[in-house]
């Protein structure tokens, strides 16, 4: 069998070599582009997002990204959002950006990236989070700790878990705590993503985005 082909988005997000690194190490083969063509036709598309919101956002808007992400989820086409990259998943941000109080985001999942509430931020460093039940994304990880730099989260999910049988096809959300409760992980369908960055986070991060590959 073939290895997964798994676009990383170019849109001009810091450094992704790490990212391409990774999942090249774990399987994949991987390629850095923008390509309309192979960002659909790929097996697995990673969104990456470093800095600031406002900023990611432009990077996506310049190479069609909101339209390719949408594309690919209504193919249920598997999409891994990191750190920003998670974050522009949601309906907007508070962070400031100018005379913009707030940015809209690409609206696949409701709520509001606010800023953390901590006596010191950034968060930056080894945090432990709390996986759901049937996680497939942490699988024999999920008592590990993760590397997380941030200064924005998203505190609370909105969006509504299926009781009983249905349960296995609600989004599974994962948390860490840093000054009070956010989001870390968010496993929806096609649509994955992590606050943290599995590709700095030593061999569970790599755990992780092995999970991901070969769920491809």
């Amino acid at each position: 069998m073939s290895s997964p082909r798994v676009v990383v988005l170019d849109h001009g997000s810091g450094n992704v070599h790490s990212a391409v690194r990774a999942l090249s190490h774990v399987g994949a083969q991987v390629e850095l582009t923008a390509d309309r063509a192979a960002v659909l036709g790929a097996d697995g598309l990673l969104v990456p997002g470093v800095g600031n919101f406002h900023a990611c956002m432009a990077g996506l808007r310049a190479v069609d990204g909101p339209s390719l992400v949408d594309t690919r989820l209504a193919g249920g086409r598997p999409v891994l959002g990191v750190c920003v990259g998670m974050q522009v998943m949601f309906d907007g941000s508070a962070e400031p950006h100018g005379t913009q109080p707030e940015q809209d985001g690409l609206h696949q999942w409701p709520g509001t990236v606010e800023r953390l509430t901590a006596p010191v931020v950034p968060h930056m460093g080894w945090s432990p989070v709390q996986a759901p039940e049937g996680t497939r994304l942490f699988a024999e990880v999920e008592s590990e700790r993760f590397y997380f730099v941030h200064s924005y989260a998203v505190g609370s999910w909105d969006l509504p878990t299926a009781p009983g049988a249905l349960s296995a096809a609600s989004p599974r959300v994962t948390w860490s705590e840093h000054g009070s409760p956010f989001v870390a992980a968010v496993e929806n369908g096609p649509l994955s993503a992590t606050q943290f960055h599995p590709e700095k986070s030593g061999d569970a991060g790599l755990h992780l985005l092995k999970n991901w590959v070969m769920s491809l």
